[in-house]
């Protein structure tokens, strides 16, 4: 049973001790979620992200913030900015590793340097939070949903950007609880929450496709349950090069002499093509976001909106792109075959140096045009169901890529940590 783990982690005090603080930070979180900020018209702000509407901020970039935030954005939480500042200064920081030599060096300086390239994301995070609090303060303003009363407007503004800004530093805060003291990774586990939360909104956009007719709700669940099977697939693929060591004498004992693989897998990537890619291809509905009812809003949101084929086949391109753009920064084929060559191994039937790189590369973009295709076909199945049936789905491909990817990675730390503890009930 898949919730074995948790069952028999249960069982043991220090992990039971994780569990149970994990779920209270968890508790905080949504807490925060509900916590409307100062100066908001509640009528107002649902009728901006309504469901019903294709002309809403449902189908830009805020929407699928407020998907990440657990519906925070909706009601103008204090956690509306949830973790995307952090994810975005994660993935900034980590792209600029590999352009400026400073931040290289740093990472290759062990804890000490990780930690102060830590303390430059938790920064940059607070300032992209700044950013997006901005925006969106500028987007209620369009949208009529302040209540400002006698108060001076850019007090009021003063007040929203702050409130945004200290909820998303302190769920970056939380995150880091987590993990110090919990289980699971802090900012994935408060993603998987956020997006859990919206199961209720996807299971009443069931109920009303089969009162509609019955065929589109079985259809909605045979989609999803497909998209979980090849999630899990492509989560557990890999491809493994063989690699042969040689053997060597040293004193009167043998060293190496064994066979081994390099693993490469399929989803090297994870989800952060389709994170890139949504932010890109939901740019002109941003737009279009700060000029309400003029031409050039709507035409975005007929030719260009969520459920379009322009949006599609653009989105479809684009995960591609960085696909094989993050594949591209992260391994080095040259830099791997050396590592291999150093140590002693080769690859069988393949010279050392450049003909070993020349094969890792070859089959990095094999596998990496698999695991690009895939990621971009679990994406914008929801899109075209959206626009063969005008069903809109509140979980979408990215939505369901993290809900499963956080709960196989949770399971597998709860597993590792019971084999430390030689955990026998585990292994029966």
């Amino acid at each position: 049973m898949i919730l074995d783990p948790v069952k028999n982690a249960f069982k043991i005090p220090d992990l039971r001790k994780k569990i149970l603080y994990t779920l209270f930070i968890i508790l905080i979180f949504e807490i925060g979620s509900v916590i409307t900020v100062p100066f908001m018209n509640a009528e107002t702000l649902k009728s901006m992200f309504s469901l019903t509407s294709e002309e809403t901020l449902a189908n830009s970039m805020f929407g699928y913030l407020n998907l990440l935030s657990g519906g925070g954005m909706q009601r103008a939480s204090l956690f509306a900015m949830s973790v995307s500042p952090y994810i975005n200064a994660s993935i900034i920081i980590q792209l600029l590793t590999y352009a400026i030599p400073a931040l290289e060096r740093l990472q290759k300086e062990g804890e000490e340097g990780r930690k102060k390239i830590s303390m430059i994301t938790r920064c940059v995070s607070i300032v992209l939070g700044i950013v997006e609090a901005i925006g969106y303060f500028f987007i209620l303003d369009n949208y009529g949903a302040l209540e400002t009363g006698d108060y001076n407007k850019f007090f009021v503004a003063v007040v929203i950007v702050a409130s945004f800004t200290a909820g998303s530093a302190m769920v970056m805060w939380l995150g880091e609880r987590i993990n110090q003291k919990g289980i699971g990774n802090g900012i994935s586990i408060i993603l998987f929450v956020s997006i859990a939360t919206q199961f209720p909104t996807f299971v009443v956009q069931i109920f009303r496709a089969a009162q509609t007719k019955l065929a589109w709700g079985v259809i909605i669940l045979l989609i999803f349950a497909v998209m979980i099977v090849l999630i899990v697939a492509m989560n557990d693929g890999e491809r493994r090069i063989p690699v042969q060591y040689a053997k060597k004498v040293v004193g009167r004992k043998m060293y190496g002499g064994q066979s081994t693989f390099l693993p490469l897998k399929v989803t090297m990537s994870g989800v952060l093509p389709i994170i890139f890619a949504s932010a890109f291809v939901s740019m002109p509905s941003l737009i279009a976001s700060f000029f309400p009812n003029s031409e050039f809003a709507n035409g975005v949101n007929t030719y260009f909106g969520h459920a379009s084929w322009a949006y599609a086949v653009v989105y479809f391109i684009l995960i591609i792109a960085f696909n094989f753009f993050y594949v591209s920064v992260q391994y080095n084929p040259v830099e791997m075959a050396n590592n291999i060559q150093k140590n002693g191994g080769f690859v069988f039937g393949l010279r050392p140096g450049a003909p070993t790189a020349d094969y890792i590369k070859r089959v990095l973009n094999k596998i990496t045009i698999v695991g690009a295709a895939c990621l971009a076909f679990i994406a914008i199945v929801p899109i075209f169901y959206q626009m063969g049936t005008q069903i809109q789905v509140a979980l979408g491909g990215t939505s369901i890529i993290i809900v499963v990817g956080v709960i196989l990675e949770t399971l597998k730390q709860l597993e590792s940590q019971m084999l430390m503890r030689h955990y026998k009930g585990f292994l029966e």
